[in-house]
């Protein structure tokens, strides 16, 4: 599913209208009565409704949406905002159509305001502004929103809360934006819905359908992606009836210090659940018994030192190399790292405290190999490319790091986002809370590296792989409750995720 900027929404909607063909005024319409009935869905009758209309075609939804409500009964009071004195065309024809239903259900707002009494039990519908604004709201608009977001009434916003910007909130007044119960966005997400500091804002989401051009969806390019099961079945590649284990790859993980034995144990066993033919795991030979016995499958390789990675090994005999969950930070594991990134022959997902040396050290990442993976959560993240404001300025350094290095940046979090070396952005749609415990990003390194080794190219590895990691952790969620899954959870479930994707 294709996520677009304000700008291309605006381009859609107009494609929409020339090529269906279809009035502008006509389409509002019908985006109306889709608003109409989640609304009656959510909120009986018997709700008060308060709505605040903005002189855009926002405000001309919100105007529609009122005339339908009172179609269904609902007690409607619309406050139109015409404080400039000029409304969009497509508002002053919904704003007629009100009047003639019900004049007094109309209050035109020119200068002073005086705001209605919100009470426990109504509902808000807030149609102030969508996905045009570029600045923060000021003034008047301000005191309203605050207004509403004081009081008891519960709000559901027309495509996106009033004073949200669709992509980049970096310099936004958070306190000046609606906080909604529900969000109704019509037909597609909005960039910034992604985020989890914009949650607060957004509620509870629903898509709306209001059925926009599909051909224009097709023709117009964006730079950011929400991945879809069926985006990910056709990267899934087929298995031969008649391979044997040399033909399904050879994967190495260098993993686990001494004392953090488990994120060898972790990515190990998630990288043997995806289908790989071997897994040897280079680890300190403190670890030994504890592989041997947890993940009797795998092939232990043994560093020379008893606790710690020290020094890089051959790849030359295998299909793809996992490092860094559990290392450590030690200038000798430092040392080699970069070493082992420098001679490694095989494609390569670096992790954890492999991505901390690495920020330790940053003339280190112009020595790393074209198409590498790194697969940093948030915090790793701002460590490598300094302190983020917000989700939207880190993952813009994400785009430019993977472009600058020609590298595949996973940068997990509930929407996990691939940024590739063109500059597009994939956003993962599974996933849930319950994967935010120790050991899940060990698991994934373990599943990218695993699918790497089996033959998939790295684009192909990372977005099976993410899916498939939020997949087994929707799987867990749903048996186990999200309170209660571990990481451990995760590999258990991969086969059930893999069993979706391939029914």
């Amino acid at each position: 599913m294709k996520i677009f900027t304000s700008a291309q929404v605006h381009e859609l909607d107009k494609y929409t209208i020339e090529n269906e063909p279809i009035k502008s005024v006509d389409l509002m319409e019908r985006a109306a009565k889709a608003l109409t009935q989640a609304i009656a869905d959510s909120w009986g009758y018997t709700t008060p409704v308060i709505i605040f209309a903005g002189p855009g075609n926002n405000g001309g939804d919100a105007l529609a949406v009122a005339r339908m409500l009172i179609d269904k009964n609902y007690d409607v009071t619309a406050y139109l905002f015409n404080i400039s004195g000029h409304l969009s065309e497509d508002c002053m024809i919904n704003k007629k159509r009100l009047i003639e239903k019900r004049s007094k259900a109309l209050i035109e707002v020119t200068q002073e305001f005086e705001p209605p009494q919100l009470e426990e039990g109504m509902l808000v519908v807030d149609g102030l502004f969508g996905s045009g604004i570029n600045k923060p709201l000021a003034g008047g608009f301000s005191s309203l929103v605050k207004y509403i977001n004081a009081s008891p009434a519960q709000v559901v916003s027309i495509d996106v809360p009033s004073g949200l910007m669709t992509e980049d909130n970096t310099y936004n007044v958070r306190a000046n934006i609606i906080r909604a119960d529900m969000t109704l966005t019509l037909q597609l997400p909005k960039l910034s819905f992604l985020f989890p500091e914009n949650q607060i804002f957004i509620g509870k989401l629903k898509v709306l359908d209001i059925r926009l051009s599909k051909q224009g969806m097709e023709k117009i390019d964006a730079n950011y992606t929400l991945l879809e099961e069926n985006d990910v079945r056709p990267r899934l590649l087929k298995r031969d009836p008649f391979a044997h284990k040399g033909k399904m790859g050879n994967a190495l993980i260098i993993a686990g210090s001494y004392g953090m034995a488990g994120a060898s144990v972790l990515a190990t066993k998630a990288c043997l659940r995806v289908g790989v033919g071997k897994v040897t795991t280079h680890t300190p030979k403190r670890n030994c018994n504890i592989l041997q016995v947890s993940v009797p499958e795998a092939i232990i390789q043994f560093d020379r030192e008893e606790t710690t990675f020290s020094e890089a090994v051959d790849t030359e005999d295998f299909n793809a190399l996992g490092i860094g969950p559990g290392l450590g930070t030690s200038e000798q594991t430092a040392i080699a790292i970069i070493a082992q990134l420098r001679r490694s022959q095989c494609p390569t997902v670096v992790d954890a405290d492999a991505i901390n040396i690495l920020a330790s050290h940053r003339a280190w990442l112009q020595q790393l190999p074209k198409g590498i993976i790194m697969t940093p959560h948030p915090k790793e993240f701002d460590r490598l490319e300094g302190h983020s404001g917000d989700s939207f300025e880190r993952l813009m350094k994400a785009r430019d790091l993977a472009e600058r290095l020609q590298a595949y940046i996973v940068l997990k979090g509930h929407h996990t986002s691939l940024c590739l070396p063109d500059g597009h952005i994939i956003f993962n749609s599974t996933g849930n809370a319950g994967m935010a415990t120790a050991g899940s990003g060990d698991v994934l390194t373990g599943i990218i590296t695993g699918l790497l080794a089996r033959g998939y190219n790295q684009e192909n590895a990372c977005v099976v792989g993410m899916y498939l990691h939020g997949l087994a952790g929707d799987i867990a969620a749903r048996e186990l409750g999200e309170e209660s899954v571990i990481a451990s959870d995760l590999i258990q479930n991969l086969p059930y995720a893999f069993k979706r994707l391939n029914e």
